[in-house]
């Protein structure tokens, strides 16, 4: 897919890998490029850096998603690419339990990582089999492919926001309807600061702007699988290759991150 001429959204807009994501699609020369997020004055920022729209949505309601495709496409034409990257972490709260955090928080985080993506294909798919295609990309994590050592609840909904583009992409191949995941590990952004020391960070951390570059060139070649981090793949070939070896060196790395948290907490 080239973004140019495109009509675009991007949930998660007003800051961080979804304000960056805004600003590319502009420079590639995009139609129009609709910035939402929760916080509306956020959104609006990122739209008036692109010449955009802004939308103020909450994208774990489904009347919310419904409402910025309608009014998008009314105002723009048929929506052509939309980004679900809004997404939300949670630590475990005690970390020698991995069940720990309640389900207030289990609740919250599985409708913004997992049923974001849902309500967006329920509202688009049906228009974009209409109209001959369309484009979905999904903002998941590494976590999603791998684990996420302290948030059981990030590494269960991003394994979850794979699965569902996995079955976008299968069930909806035939429509002409296109699917790429967006799997980085560290990214510079607030959500990575606020949770240092953090094992996405041990392989580098990149730029908002590497990232989209990445995107850009993953849309271009219509692949599934994003990865700014090519590390991750080599990754995820040894867990399928040795599930418990796998494990076993996830054990280990646990150990290291409790490790570096001691220490910076010293």
């Amino acid at each position: 897919m080239q973004v140019e001429g495109q009509v675009v959204v991007v949930t998660g807009a007003g800051a961080g890998i979804g304000r960056s994501l805004c600003q590319r699609f502009h420079a590639e020369g995009a139609r129009a490029v609709i910035a939402v997020d929760l916080n509306g004055a956020a959104a609006a920022e990122t739209a008036a850096l692109v010449g955009g729209a802004a939308f103020t949505a909450d994208v774990a309601s489904a009347a919310d998603i419904a409402r910025v495709v309608e009014e998008t496409e009314a105002r723009f034409g048929p929506i052509d690419l939309f980004c679900s990257n809004a997404g939300v972490a949670t630590a475990d709260p005690a970390p020698d339990n991995v069940a720990s955090a309640p389900d207030a928080a289990w609740n919250r985080d599985w409708g913004i990582n997992v049923m974001a993506h849902v309500h967006a294909a329920r509202v688009l798919v049906p228009r974009m089999r209409a109209r001959g295609g369309g484009y979905f990309l999904n903002t998941v994590s590494a976590a999603g492919l791998l684990s996420q050592i302290g948030s059981a609840i990030y590494a269960t909904t991003k394994h979850a926001a794979i699965g569902f583009a996995e079955s976008l992409a299968i069930t909806h191949r035939d429509d002409n309807i296109r699917v790429s995941v967006l799997c980085p590990q560290g990214v510079d952004t607030e959500l990575l600061r606020r949770s240092e020391p953090n094992p996405a960070s041990l392989d580098g951390v990149l730029s908002v702007e590497q990232v989209a570059q990445a995107v850009i060139e993953g849309l271009a070649e219509e692949r599934f699988l994003i990865l700014p981090h090519p590390a991750v793949l080599t990754y995820m070939q040894n867990k399928t290759a040795n599930y418990d070896k796998w494990i076993g060196g996830m054990v280990k790395l646990r150990r290291k991150v409790l490790a570096m948290k001691e220490a910076a907490s010293a």
